[in-house]
């Protein structure tokens, strides 16, 4: 329905009219009839709703709950003065209105309620044109603002500030981790080694794959935030060492103690690290990719494998019969849940092909053979069959495929 002044004035003038005669009723001592009361309701409900068809008295959200963000540029005016809530909401409306299931319940709750909206399990990102991309950055950018610590999908506005601990707050593994890869995702890096993160990323409307990336190209305010948040979340985990601690135990030794509660992939990454501290340039792509991300790293430009002190050869000697003693616990000893508990579902996938991979099973997956053929001791077995695994080892994969089924992805815990 078109709305218009001269509507609006026609509308008001015989509810005036309706209103006199309503008036005069109590002098002539009579009181309105039902009749006529009805026609006063309907006269002033018909006057409401062209008042809201219009957009008058509507509040900022109203009026951008019937915003066309598809034809419409929407100004930092018009959003400035919601709160976060609101701007979700937002968000919500413009990717809705092609159908986007959302993760984040709040946001589904409300678009559920919304009489328009058509779930589509097939939406992609190709349907938003340049004005919708536009406005979801300036929404984008307005909650990064309005948040109290940096959350994931904040990253694009952080490219040139330093990051502090105090800022980056408390996440979870997932968030963490997603922080973590977004400061190079802006970037355009692929996640060829993380199958989860690439995905998470392309579903990001702002993310476009750059296969020139390099992490070499990180500025030092980007590799410093890298570093923040390593930092952040080795203190809110509280573990006696994680990834980026070697610094500190270049003459102080590493105890088995210190290393458990590490998983697989982090101590792979302590060990080298050592080596990675005094410059030791790495064949393997993505410990190459890792490592050059690190403010702290300087390959040596001969690319001759460095000389190790005394105690650091000791570290690294703890840290690889730690391992070995985790991943023969893997054919020798049941997994309980303490070990599972709070595994996001990618992690434990890579826990439970390891045991098949220890045997040499070649994986149609081709992620999952260049990810175990990265490794020296991966050595692939073309007669491979599942009556390799010992009784233990079985016991296990059940055990780990069971905690699959219920465990988080982090594509589900985290929206960005």
């Amino acid at each position: 329905m078109t709305v218009t002044p001269q509507k609006l004035k026609r509308t008001a003038a015989a509810l005036a009219v309706v209103v006199l005669a309503a008036a005069a009723c109590p002098a002539q001592g009579a009181k309105p009839t039902a009749e006529e009361e009805k026609k006063l309701k309907e006269v002033v409900d018909r006057v409401e709703a062209l008042v809201r068809a219009s957009g008058q008295n509507l509040n900022a959200f109203e009026k951008l709950e019937r915003f066309d963000f598809a034809k419409q540029k929407v100004t930092r005016e018009q959003l400035e003065d919601l709160d976060l809530w609101d701007l979700k909401k937002v968000r919500g409306i413009v990717f809705g209105r092609h159908g986007r299931v959302f993760t984040d319940r709040d946001i589904q709750g409300y678009l559920k309620e919304q009489a328009w909206y058509k779930p589509d399990p097939d939406f992609s990102n190709s349907r938003l044109n340049a004005n919708e991309r536009a406005g979801l950055d300036l929404i984008r950018e307005l909650e990064a603002e309005k948040h109290d610590y940096i959350e994931p999908g904040d990253l694009r506005w952080w490219q040139s500030k330093p990051m502090t601990e105090e800022k980056l707050g408390t996440h979870s593994a997932g968030e963490w981790r997603i922080l973590r890869a977004e400061v190079e995702a802006v970037r355009g890096k692929r996640f060829n080694d993380d199958p989860w993160l690439q995905q998470y990323f392309e579903e990001r409307y702002w993310y476009k794959a750059d296969p020139s990336y390099s992490a070499r190209s990180l500025t030092p305010v980007e590799r410093g935030n890298l570093a923040a948040i390593d930092a952040a979340q080795r203190k809110q985990r509280r573990a006696a060492v994680s990834p980026g601690d070697m610094e500190h135990f270049e003459k102080r030794p590493l105890t088995e103690e210190m290393l458990k509660g590490l998983s697989l992939h982090e101590l792979r990454l302590l060990r080298n690290e050592v080596y990675a501290r005094r410059g030791r340039q790495f064949r393997t792509e993505w410990l190459s990719q890792y490592f050059w991300s690190q403010p702290w790293y300087e390959a040596r430009e001969d690319n001759s494998e460095p000389a190790l002190s005394e105690t650091e050869q000791k570290n690294i000697e703890t840290i690889v019969a730690y391992e070995r003693k985790v991943r023969e616990g893997l054919s020798t000893t049941p997994v309980t849940n303490a070990l599972l508990e709070g595994m996001f579902l990618e992690d434990a996938r890579k826990l439970r092909n390891e045991i098949y991979a220890r045997h040499g099973k070649v994986f149609k997956d081709r992620w999952l053979q260049g990810y175990f053929k990265s490794f020296d001791w991966y050595k692939p077995n073309p007669r491979y069959t599942d009556a390799a695994l010992t009784a233990v080892e079985r016991q296990n994969v059940a055990a780990i495929a069971a905690y699959e089924k219920k465990a988080t992805s982090v594509l589900d815990a985290v929206e960005g």
